[in-house]
């Protein structure tokens, strides 16, 4: 999973890249999110050009991820019914080498939820999309440069963490995106979304670094947009939309934050 190394400043250019190949594409990614989560993460998935696809059924997942592009799994709902749909995706998922996204959501309120994050974790996502709390919980450690870099190596992913600062590691390099807005934290989803995006440009990017850094540079730099027409939490959630929608190369190379 070892790229070359290459400089931060090219995390900018990736996310122009993502932008136009995501709108040319119409790639399809399967999400098995969080109940609150679905319908903001499917708007944000089409306001790039990706078609989202979320059935739990375990008639059908299975073929309906073995046609996807990306596989995102979030935990926010750990019920019966996407415990087996999960299990059933994972392994379609394996058997086509379709990518997936780990979002373990709220392990550290549950025992059980982090029992199945790490069970999940060795089935080998590219990604692994968390915040300070779940990191400290699955890595053991508290959240620094250090720990995401050993963390992604003995797992063989990349570490995207996410918080006023974002810090993406594989073992090898670390990026650090300073974009976004406080308002993001204030609309539920928004770390699913970007968990989501993440897993759509993971089926456009071969390397896992560059596809998640770029992923949430994008939404980050949405974020900034937004906030500038919002009003607050309510109008900020369509206006995220939009800006993702109209989201252009110019905005991008503006205003990216990238160490």
């Amino acid at each position: 999973m070892q790229h070359p190394a290459r400089p931060p400043a090219d995390v900018a250019p990736a996310a122009v890249a993502l932008v136009e190949r995501l709108r040319a594409r119409s790639l399809r990614v399967h999400c098995i999110t969080n109940a609150v989560a679905q319908n903001f993460t499917a708007n944000v998935l089409l306001a790039v050009g990706a078609l989202p696809s979320m059935t739990l059924s375990p008639q059908e997942i299975g073929g309906f991820v073995a046609g996807a592009d990306a596989l995102l799994v979030n935990l926010g709902t750990f019920d019966a019914e996407r415990r087996a749909a999960t299990e059933i995706a994972v392994a379609a998922a394996a058997a086509r080498d379709i990518p997936f996204v780990l979002d373990p959501v709220f392990i550290e309120r549950s025992a059980a939820r982090a029992e199945f994050a790490r069970a999940l974790l060795a089935r080998g996502p590219k990604v692994v999309r968390l915040n300070h709390a779940e990191f400290t919980v699955l890595a053991g450690a508290e959240p620094s440069r250090a720990a995401a870099q050993a963390f992604a190596r003995e797992h063989a992913s990349v570490v995207a963490l996410t918080g006023a600062l974002d810090m993406v590691a594989d073992g090898a390099r670390i990026v650090e995106v300073a974009n976004g807005h406080a308002l993001m934290a204030k609309v539920t989803a928004m770390g699913c979304a970007g968990s989501a995006l993440t897993a759509a440009a993971l089926a456009l990017e071969p390397d896992p670094l560059r596809a998640a850094a770029a992923a949430l540079l994008m939404l980050g730099v949405a974020g900034e947009i937004a906030a500038e027409r919002a009003q607050g939490p309510g109008s900020f959630a369509v206006a995220i939309i939009d800006a993702l929608y109209r989201l252009t190369a110019q905005d991008i190379t503006a205003r990216a934050k990238v160490t």
